[in-house]
C-alpha cells in the first residue's frame, strides 16, 4: 500500500512538472511574440543622392526617401511595436504601430516633408482612414493628411518628423469608400452627406475611370440604414463630371479637402489637434452607465451635487402619473399656475405653452406638450391636476428620489427653476432608469415634437424638443431631458438603447448647448464601445 501510495505522489509531482513546465512555455512564447521586432538600415551619401525607398516588415511600412530629404548619411532604424500604447478611443486601429527614426540628427533638418506608406488590415471596411503619429509630450495622436489606396489596402501621407511613432486609424461610420447617386437640388458642385457638416469640401472619385469632382457639401443625405452603401449624394451638375446620368449609381472615393469643426472645434467628432484614449469632458460632472449592471464606464465629478434645472420635470412628471390618472380627462388652463415660476425669473425669461387663462387640453397634451417642450407654466398645471397640496406633491417627489436611491437628489419646486433643486450625475442616472419603467415617459422625452388642439378653441399648439441629438438618428433614444440654467449650465441626461440593455450618460454644468449635446454623443459613443 505504501508503494503505491508513493506511486501516486510521483506521478502526480510528475505530471505538475509537465503542467508547470507547458505553462511556463506558452508563457515564454506569448512574451516573446511581445516583443518589439527591429529593423536597421544605413544609408549612404550616394544612396541618398539617388534617392531610396526604405521598406520594413515586409513591406508594410515605407519611407520614401527622394533626393534632397536627406542631406547626409544615416542609419535609419524601425520597429514594429507590441507595447501597449493608448489609442484615441473614437478611432480603430486598423494598422501595427510602427516608429522610424533617422540616427544621425543632421541628416534631416525637418523643412522637407516625405512621404510614408503603411499597409493596413485587408478585412477593414469602408470607412476614412488617416495616418496619425503619437505625440508623447501632449501624450496624445495627431493626424497627418492622408490618401487612401482602399484596393491595395494602403495609404500614403506627408510626414515632416525625423522621429515618429504612427498608426492608420479609421473613423467608425464614416463611409470614404461606396456608392454615390445623384439628385438634382441647387445645380452645382455640391453635395449631400450623412457624415460632413455642411460647407466641407470633399474630392469625390469615380473608381471606375479615375475622374473626380470637388463639391461643397450643402445638404444632409442620404440615410445611411436605408442605402448602407452610399457614400455621398452629388448633384446632378456635379455627377455629369464624372460619369453619365443615365448611370444613376457609381462607385466612388472620397478624400476631405476641408471639414468644417463643430463649436468645440473638433472634425467628425474628433479633436483636430491631439486625439486622446478617453473622452475630454469639460463640463462640471458627468457619468456614463450600464443600466443593466451599474457599471460605472466613466466618470468626472459624479456624486457632486449640483443645480438640475430642468431635469426635474421627469420625476414631477413620473410623480403626477403615479397617481394613475385618466389621461383623457379635460382640465382647465388656468394663468395663475405661472405665477409659481415668477418666484425665480422673470414672466418672459420663463419656457412656457402659450394658453389662454381658461383653454382647455387633456391631461395627455399637457403632459406631451411640458415635456417635450420643458414648458414651465404646464408642469405647475400638472400640480395642481394631480389634487395634491403643492406642498405635498413636492414631498412626495423627493420621497420618491430617495426610495429609490438618489440620497443627495432635493426639491423645492417641481419645474427646475429654482437653483435649489439639485442632484449629482449618479442619482440622475440612478432617477433615469427608474423613470424610464413609465412607458408615457420613455416615448414622450425621446419625441422630436409633439402637436395638439385645444379642446374648447380648436388652437393648433406645436411644441419641439430641445435635444437636437434626437434628430441625428444617431441613436435610439429610450429617454431625455434637457435643462438650463444660468446657475446650472447646460444639461442633459439621454437614455440609449444598447444591445440588449440600456446606456444611460447624465451631464451636468456645460458651458454651452452645443457643449452638452458633443460631449454627451463622446460618453455615448466611448460607453458602447467599452461595453
Amino acid at each position: 500500500m505504501k508503494n503505491k501510495n508513493l506511486l501516486i505522489s510521483l506521478t502526480l509531482i510528475a505530471s505538475l512538472s509537465i503542467w508547470f513546465f507547458s505553462c511556463s512555455s506558452v508563457q515564454a512564447q506569448e512574451e516573446a511574440t511581445l516583443q518589439n521586432e527591429e529593423f536597421h538600415i544605413n544609408i549612404d551619401k550616394a544612396t541618398i543622392a539617388k534617392g531610396y525607398t526604405v521598406a520594413a516588415f515586409e513591406d508594410k511600412i515605407k519611407l520614401s526617401l527622394v533626393p534632397g530629404v536627406l542631406d547626409k548619411d544615416t542609419d535609419v532604424d524601425a520597429l514594429l511595436l507590441r507595447e501597449e500604447i493608448p489609442t484615441p478611443w473614437q478611432l480603430r486601429k486598423i494598422s501595427e504601430t510602427y516608429q522610424f527614426e533617422f540616427k544621425n540628427k543632421d541628416a534631416y533638418d525637418n523643412h522637407t516633408p516625405f512621404y510614408i506608406q503603411l499597409s493596413y488590415e485587408e478585412e477593414d471596411d469602408n470607412d476614412l482612414k488617416k495616418v496619425f503619429f503619437y505625440d508623447k509630450n501632449h501624450n496624445g495622436w495627431r493626424p497627418l493628411p492622408t490618401r487612401d489606396y482602399p484596393e491595395d489596402n494602403f495609404v500614403r501621407s506627408l510626414i515632416h518628423l525625423p522621429f515618429a511613432r504612427i498608426a492608420v486609424f479609421s473613423y467608425p461610420n464614416v463611409l470614404a469608400n461606396g456608392k454615390a447617386s445623384w439628385y438634382a437640388y441647387k445645380g452645382g458642385n455640391f453635395a449631400a452627406s450623412p457624415d460632413f457638416p455642411k460647407g466641407s469640401i470633399i474630392r469625390v472619385i469615380n473608381t471606375d475611370n479615375d475622374k473626380f469632382v470637388d463639391v461643397t457639401i450643402n445638404d444632409w443625405g442620404p440615410e445611411r440604414d436605408k442605402f448602407p452603401d452610399r457614400v455621398i449624394d452629388l448633384d446632378k451638375l456635379a455627377f455629369a463630371k464624372i460619369a453619365s446620368l443615365g448611370a444613376g449609381i457609381v462607385n466612388v472615393k472620397i478624400e476631405p479637402i476641408l471639414i468644417v469643426p463643430d463649436a468645440d472645434g473638433r472634425e467628425l467628432g474628433v479633436e483636430k489637434d491631439v486625439t486622446k484614449s478617453t473622452p475630454n469632458i469639460k463640463a462640471k460632472a458627468a457619468i456614463a452607465m450600464d443600466e443593466n449592471t451599474g457599471k460605472v464606464v466613466w466618470q468626472k465629478n459624479a456624486t457632486s451635487t449640483l443645480p438640475l434645472a430642468s431635469l426635474t420635470k421627469i420625476v414631477a412628471i413620473k410623480t403626477f402619473l403615479d397617481t394613475r390618472p385618466s389621461l383623457n380627462q379635460t382640465i382647465k388652463y388656468d394663468e395663475n399656475d405661472a405665477e409659481y415660476n415668477y418666484e425665480y425669473c422673470k414672466p418672459w425669461e420663463s419656457s412656457k405653452i402659450k394658453l389662454e387663462d381658461g383653454e382647455e387640453l387633456t391631461l395627455e397634451d399637457l403632459i406631451y406638450a411640458s415635456l417635450v417642450g420643458s414648458a414651465n407654466n404646464t408642469i405647475e398645471t400638472i400640480v395642481r391636476a394631480s389634487s395634491i397640496p403643492r406642498d405635498k406633491f413636492i414631498q412626495k417627489m423627493n420621497e420618491s428620489v430617495m426610495k429609490w436611491g438618489a440620497s443627495s437628489t432635493h426639491f423645492v419646486e417641481p419645474t427646475g427653476l429654482s437653483p435649489e433643486n439639485v442632484s449629482s450625475p449618479a442619482d440622475y442616472a440612478i432617477i433615469l432608469k427608474e423613470a424610464m419603467t413609465n412607458p408615457i415617459i420613455q416615448k414622450t422625452s425621446t419625441m422630436n415634437r409633439y402637436s395638439f388642439h385645444t379642446v374648447n378653441t380648436e388652437r393648433k399648439i406645436t411644441v419641439y424638443n430641445t435635444n437636437k441629438i434626437i434628430q441625428t438618428n444617431k441613436f435610439t433614444f429610450t429617454g431625455s431631458k434637457t435643462g438650463y440654467l444660468d446657475e446650472a449650465g447646460y444639461c442633459l441626461a439621454t437614455r440609449v438603447l444598447y444591445g440588449k440593455g440600456n446606456v444611460i450618460v447624465v451631464l451636468l454644468g456645460a458651458d454651452t448647448r452645443d457643449q452638452s449635446f458633443n460631449e454627451t454623443i463622446d460618453l455615448i459613443k466611448y460607453a458602447t464601445l467599452k461595453l
